[in-house]
């Protein structure tokens, strides 16, 4: 079982870009409402994808190098990188299935 890592900018390239393998960045704020809706599925995606999928949370205001970094223009915001790579993302209050698709859309079969 895989936990949701809090993180900040200063943790961001040795959490994010340094990892191996899949990671997905939910970028949100406490203030947003759809990331309230949004944050239960991050958390069973990331319980139900154990060790295949790093996934971090990253608070939006507290975080501007990395929020500039990322375009990152609404919350909340899902952006999957691999090996350090940006290579998806997703925008808005989208339900577990739609996140989940994005990360099967990119998992390499064993």
């Amino acid at each position: 079982m895989s936990a949701v890592l809090e993180i900040l900018d200063p943790q961001f390239e040795g959490e994010a870009l340094n990892a191996p393998g899949l990671v997905l960045v939910y970028f949100w704020a406490p203030w947003c409402g759809p990331c309230r809706l949004v944050a239960p599925s991050v958390q069973a995606i990331a319980a139900h994808m154990g060790s295949a999928l790093k996934v971090l949370k990253m608070e939006v205001d507290p975080n501007p190098t990395t929020v500039q970094r990322y375009h990152v223009e609404g919350v909340p915001a899902l952006v999957l990188l691999r090996d350090g790579q940006e290579i998806d993302r997703i925008e808005g209050a989208v339900t577990k299935q739609r996140i989940q698709e994005l990360i099967d859309r990119h998992c390499i079969p064993i």
